[in-house]
């Protein structure tokens, strides 16, 4: 009997973990293709898991956060699916490439198109929506976008519940880019270009100097050379009006 009850116990517990295992692992996440790097630009995929048996994912709404706002937002197409892009009026311009921006992509949402039947994410299934963003701040180590889910039997997931420092993982938790240290390749490379034309500006300065310099002690040489040869001129007739005069 108790090795019965022990086996019992073992068999529910281990179903609770798959079952909240299964459960933490459906949400609907973002993730970078490459490098998410700070102040660049970057193609994210979100993926979006169907974690239900009876009914297709038919619509994904993400919403883009508003103290990190983007100015470029362009969605890849997705077979089967429609696209649709809302722009919001910020309420402080962005300045991108030298232009002010005063409105920001606020909303993607994608819709599930063709046959009621065949359409959307079936079952055990996921679909990948890429979209091309920038440019990604320089002062924030992640963004978090919400999102939400919605099933062809009129149910209705919320992805968007921000993570807590040291609190663990929420029931329904907001997709959340991680973004990396910026490269050379982004805001970088604009230093680094100056640092090349500093450089160079420093050696022409240097050349010029030095050619200056040159000239100048060339020209000197040349002036006391001139002066030796009049002054050895005028020895010579001295020399030759004295022997005149003795000899008179």
């Amino acid at each position: 009997m108790n090795v019965s009850r022990v086996a019992l116990a073992g068999g529910i517990a281990a179903s609770s973990v798959l079952i909240f295992a299964g459960t933490a692992s459906a949400h609907v996440s973002v993730q970078p293709q490459g490098e998410a790097a700070k102040g660049g630009y970057a193609t994210v995929n979100f993926k979006v898991p169907n974690e239900r048996d009876d009914a297709s994912t038919t619509k994904l709404e993400v919403n883009f956060p508003t103290d990190h706002p983007l100015a470029s937002v362009m969605p890849q197409a997705v077979p089967g699916w429609d696209i649709e892009v809302t722009k919001s009026k910020l309420a402080k311009p962005l300045e991108t490439h030298g232009q002010k921006i005063s409105e920001a992509v606020s909303k993607v949402t994608w819709t599930a198109t063709g046959d009621k039947d065949e359409r959307g994410i079936r079952p055990g299934s996921f679909q990948q929506f890429p979209l091309s963003v920038g440019q990604l701040p320089e002062d924030a180590d992640q963004l978090v976008f919400k999102a939400i889910q919605a099933y062809d039997d009129k149910e209705v997931v919320r992805w968007i519940e921000e993570q807590k420092d040291g609190a663990a993982e929420p029931e329904s938790p907001a997709p959340v880019l991680k973004l990396t240290a910026a490269t050379a390749g982004e805001h970088g490379a604009a230093a680094d270009d100056k640092s090349s034309a500093d450089a160079t500006a420093k050696a022409a300065d240097k050349q010029t100097t030095a050619a200056s310099d040159e000239s100048s002690s060339d020209t000197t040489a040349r002036v006391l050379g001139i002066v030796g040869i009049v002054i050895g001129a005028a020895g010579v007739v001295f020399g030759v009006l004295a022997g005149r005069r003795r000899a008179a």
